[in-house]
């Protein structure tokens, strides 16, 4: 159930792109974006905490919090949205997913996870999917610039934080009782940044979606995975996220891959194939809510 899990909240992520697309194409500022969708989520888990009574974090966990809202939050929210405006939703989602990369040398160096040889074929595997991915995109839509290269991954470095901050604190605390510190961190960390806009209802339509489905929904359905499967492995289940986007952004902003990008898409599936068949940690609690 954990890699189910953690695919659902992979393709839940994969509408980011091509939703932001909407927002974007309403005049609104990445940045803007990113900070309204972290402060609408933060109210969502806000209610959710307080429902389940489980607002207060431990005073040691608070710095480690912060610190991860303003880098993990903050650096992913930001970072992603430029690379959706300059790149396209595409190519943004295939650069994120550079992330696997830095979730396997982290975790084998801070979390002891042993890095076996069909984690390595697995990993090498999904990486040359999202490499070719972004090697064979040069039309339809997608710009592969200096700026969106950057951005993108900048993106991937700042979502492995995520996995290595989750292995850590998911266990201890529900969802939502992290969240309602991060997310705010986040998007003051972000207001530096932000150019505040006029919003039309399309764009508070996609506002509102990024912060539910993509994010509150994403994130419960993402903890829960991994609390179940190792970082490495959950990291690699969830590079089905540029897939998805991909195919979003086809339909919905008709930003093509050629067929050499659709087949290194197929070949990113097969490397999570590979990750789900080296097995997983089994964990008999049930996930917090």
């Amino acid at each position: 159930m954990g890699y189910l899990y953690v695919a659902i909240a992979a393709a839940l992520w994969g509408l980011l792109g091509p939703v932001t697309r909407i927002a974007l194409d309403e005049g609104m500022d990445a940045v803007e974006v990113a900070v309204w969708r972290a402060l609408l989520a933060a109210g969502i888990f806000a209610v959710h905490a307080v429902v389940i009574r489980r607002v207060r974090l431990e005073r040691r966990d608070l710095p480690s919090v912060i610190a991860f809202g303003v880098v993990g939050v903050a650096g992913l929210l930001a970072c992603y949205s430029r690379a959706v405006e300059t790149g396209g939703a595409a190519l943004a989602a295939i650069l994120l997913y550079t992330a696997p990369v830095w979730v396997a040398v982290l975790s084998a160096l801070f979390l002891g996870e042993r890095m076996t040889g069909r984690k390595l074929l697995a990993l090498a595997v999904a990486t040359a999917g999202v490499a070719g991915i972004a090697a064979t995109s040069g039309d339809g839509g997608i710009r592969l610039t200096p700026a969106a290269l950057g951005w993108g991954l900048a993106s991937g470095v700042a979502y492995a934080l995520y996995y290595l901050f989750g292995k850590r604190y998911f266990d201890k605390y529900p969802t939502a009782t992290l969240f309602i510190y991060a997310l705010p961190v986040g998007a003051i960390a972000m207001l530096p940044m932000a150019r505040w806009t006029h919003k039309t209802p399309a764009a508070w339509g996609a506002l509102v979606f990024l912060a539910v489905v993509s994010t509150y929904l994403a994130y419960l359905f993402y903890s829960a995975g991994l609390r179940r499967v190792e970082a490495t492995r959950a990291s690699t289940v969830a590079t089905v996220e540029p897939v998805v986007a991909a195919v979003a952004a086809l339909l919905m902003w008709n930003e093509r891959l050629s067929a050499a990008g659709y087949a290194c898409a197929a070949v990113v599936l097969l490397g999570v194939l590979l990750m789900v068949g080296a097995g997983g940690e089994r964990v008999d609690e049930p996930p917090h809510a």
